[in-house]
């Protein structure tokens, strides 16, 4: 295989999902013996600015002929002119976490161009890969990306599923790992925690408190009103060590996004033999095993309340989970093999188009 370059948005060592997902991609290829680097480009996205613009263009310029380049969606979206003027005659593989076009809270002439933007860019490359069948199904409906040019390569897992501690009935420490921005659904788990004041839990929400601060602070002021203060803590971004620490630490894991492309957090917490209560938003209603834990429609605040109150107080239902939640673990591919299809994907071998 040509030697590949992988094109990230901004610094590629951030700790949310899709930056997970290219790290772990990255070392399972050069475990595998490939070569990989990545680019982390400068500049504001996924409406690239003029320094994003030109940091696509100088990065492109510079690579050698043989290079199989991989540009991860948020750094495509909106350059697919920048790369097809700069690719010259290397091959051009685009990585979509999730269109750009479905993150909650654009207003609809910005989701509106995005579409526009990201479909033009997609059109543009040789092969495309996706991270779900979910997302895989609306490249092909709604971005008219034929299913010949597609690939799925779902996240692997790192963690075993053996010496994971007891866990049992009642549950008390809840944990969220999401970035702090409106998609997430952290308002709704406010609401929905308020609702089960008296009960004994914590709820510690690990993720990045920077990428919005206006939300940020509207969700403190949720907390604080909703008295629960000290029960719902915010801890910002963290590393994989300490991400491996809080899902060995917790008793049920929450996810009330509206929407994911895949939701990398639920299979990671699976894989911990940790029960999970989330959504069935995007592909969150594909990617949680139906035994490892409860679903309920996104943006239902009550609804998610009433998962969360069965797992808290009905000692037989979170009794259940955790055990469905152990099965399921046994079943998920690891990182390795996630790369092995990485690879067949960019080699594109026909046995794993969408």
């Amino acid at each position: 295989m040509s030697p590949i370059v992988l094109i990230v948005a901004g610094d590629p060592n951030q700790f949310t999902g899709g930056y997970i997902y290219d790290q772990r991609i990255a070392d399972a290829l050069k475990e595998a013996g490939h070569s990989i680097d990545i680019v982390g480009l400068a500049g504001r996205f996924p409406e690239a600015d003029a320094t994003a613009a030109d940091a696509m263009a100088d990065t492109l310029a510079s690579l050698p002929d043989d290079v199989h380049v991989v540009i991860d969606g948020l750094a495509l979206g909106t350059l697919g002119e920048t790369v097809s003027a700069h690719r010259g005659g290397r091959r051009v593989t685009a990585l979509v976490h999730h269109p750009l076009a479905d993150e909650a809270g654009l207003d609809e002439a910005s989701a509106r161009h995005l579409y526009d933007s990201e479909r033009h860019a997609l059109a543009g490359v040789d092969h495309v890969i996706v991270t779900s069948a979910f997302t895989a199904r609306r490249l092909r409906e709604r971005y008219a990306v034929p299913a010949t040019r597609l690939s799925i390569v779902e996240p692997g897992v790192a963690a075993p599923a053996q010496d994971i501690r007891p866990r049992s009935a009642p549950p008390r420490r809840l944990l969220c790992i999401a970035t702090l921005i409106p998609r997430k659904g952290h308002a709704d788990l406010v609401t929905a925690l308020a609702e089960l004041a008296d009960t004994d839990w914590v709820c510690d929400c690990i993720g990045d408190t920077r990428r919005d601060p206006a939300h940020t602070e509207a969700i403190e002021r949720a907390i604080a009103a909703a008295g629960l203060t000290g029960r719902i803590r915010l801890h910002g971004a963290q590393p994989p060590e300490a991400l491996t620490r809080a899902y060995a630490e917790a008793d049920l894991f929450v996810l009330p996004s509206h929407y994911e492309g895949y939701g990398m957090v639920v299979t990671e917490a699976v894989s911990h033999c940790l029960p999970v209560v989330t959504t069935t938003g995007g592909a969150l209603a594909d990617t949680l095993p139906a035994e490892a834990g409860l679903a309920v429609a996104p943006g239902e605040p009550s609804a998610l309340a009433a998962a969360l109150e069965q797992c808290l107080k009905e000692p037989a239902v979170y009794a259940g989970l955790v055990a469905g939640a152990r099965r399921a673990a046994a079943s998920l591919a690891d990182w390795p093999r996630a790369g092995q299809l990485f690879a067949a994907a960019l080699a594109d071998n026909p046995e794993i188009h969408a």
